[in-house]
């Protein structure tokens, strides 16, 4: 079983999440919620998540082939619904950014095989979101 727990930070939004490890992650709301900007929207959180898991997989792909990965860098965006509660990601998407002398059909494949098979995050999303992503290799 997985466990977070959440701790209240001050009298408005903020709240830190420890995990078992006792690694920590701040949240917050926007001012325009009661909150102050001073940590991760959940939401925004969410799409992280997305980063981190793809991560994960894309980093273990690259080593079983050998592959040297110099960094990687990923931005993930959505789209939430517009006037809904709650509101859902409609659509999101990972450009992720490969540094290193890697073939970039090798690359996309890693990617491919993280966002549409691995990557739990990305499957939990897709059940509503259309989930995309596209690749970049910078060599040396």
């Amino acid at each position: 079983m997985i466990k977070v727990e959440l701790s209240r930070l001050d009298n408005d939004l903020k709240m830190e999440a420890v995990n078992d490890m006792g690694n920590k992650v701040v949240m917050d709301g926007s001012p325009a919620d009661g909150g102050h900007d001073e940590g991760f929207r959940p939401m925004q959180m969410l799409l992280a998540a997305m980063g981190g898991c793809s991560a994960v997989d894309v980093v273990s792909i690259l080593r079983k082939q050998r592959i040297e990965l110099k960094d990687l860098k990923i931005t993930v965006t959505g789209e939430r619904e517009k006037g809904a509660v709650p509101s859902l990601y409609t659509e999101v998407h990972a450009h992720f950014k490969l540094f290193g002398n890697i073939d970039l059909d090798k690359a996309k494949r890693a990617v491919e095989l993280s966002v549409g098979k691995y990557c739990s995050v990305a499957k939990t999303l897709e059940k509503n979101a259309k989930v995309t992503f596209s690749v970049e290799v910078i060599t040396d």
